[in-house]
């Protein structure tokens, strides 16, 4: 299908009109608001970050520092991540980290880890003050204003690194087709190195495909509006049997504040 709505579309009800929003983040509203969905292309989505070669190469370059995830290595996958969590006012741009607490699964969504305290290693200092990654949620603040009207939301961050061997694929998500409990879920690729699969699939309440794609080039942006949909991604193998693959992608999901 086309991800794409129509350029005309209206703000359903509760959601925010942004008439100063920047050019590239309108198609990307009508489209969450309309179909559920919108996959933002890398050239888009570098403009609205305003990071040339060398900012994403130091941005990319957080991924080296994350941390083992114990609770997927219990499913057989080597993942690494990080994970913090962050106040956000899209109306005056504020953004305001929040203490570190356990991660827990809203009820009725991840069926692995519903209602279960899952402690991970913080994000480091230098990953919170990056500017690019300021600039990530901004853009995203602006992209939620499709969905609702919260004038505050809560941005739970994950940098991601899934593993494969030549002895076993790494699944970016071991539980399958699931649900955040959120209401804005993003994955923007930050890359990939040796590997094969990581098809991201956003998909309808009735099991229809809304989009599959594999986000291959860095800086490619997928949302979806996980009240209305559920999302998954195959698992990824490496190219080369004889080299291990990795694939590192920044999960960030919003909610309205409460």
């Amino acid at each position: 299908m086309d991800e794409t709505a129509a350029g005309g579309a209206t703000n359903p009800p509760g959601a925010t009109a942004h008439p100063s929003a920047p050019p590239a983040v309108l198609p990307a509203r009508a489209a969450l608001a309309t179909t559920g969905v919108h996959l933002m292309p890398p050239a888009a989505v570098r403009a609205q970050l305003r990071a040339g070669p060398e900012e994403w190469a130091h941005f990319a370059a957080h991924w080296e520092d994350l941390s083992p995830d114990p609770y997927a290595s219990e499913q057989g996958t080597h993942r690494r991540r990080r994970y913090g969590q962050f106040a956000l006012t899209p109306a005056t741009g504020e953004l305001r980290r929040l203490p570190h607490l356990p991660f827990v699964q809203p009820e009725e969504s991840n069926p692995l880890y519903v209602a279960v305290d899952r402690h991970f290693d913080p994000l480091t200092d230098a990953f919170v003050t990056d500017p690019v990654l300021r600039a990530v949620l901004a853009l995203l603040g602006h992209l939620a204003g499709a969905l609702d009207a919260a004038p505050r939301w809560t941005a739970k961050v994950h940098p991601f690194r899934v593993v494969a061997t030549p002895h076993g694929a790494g699944s970016p998500t071991p539980e399958g087709r699931h649900r955040d409990g959120v209401t804005l879920v993003s994955s923007l690729l930050i890359g990939r190195r040796n590997a094969t699969g990581g098809s991201s699939t956003v998909f309808a309440p009735d099991g229809r495909a809304l989009l599959t794609t594999t986000l291959d080039e860095p800086a490619a942006l997928l949302l979806s509006d996980d009240r209305a949909t559920l999302h998954g991604v195959s698992p990824v193998r490496p190219a080369d049997p004889s080299r291990p693959a990795h694939r590192d992608v920044l999960v960030t999901t919003l909610t309205p504040a409460g």
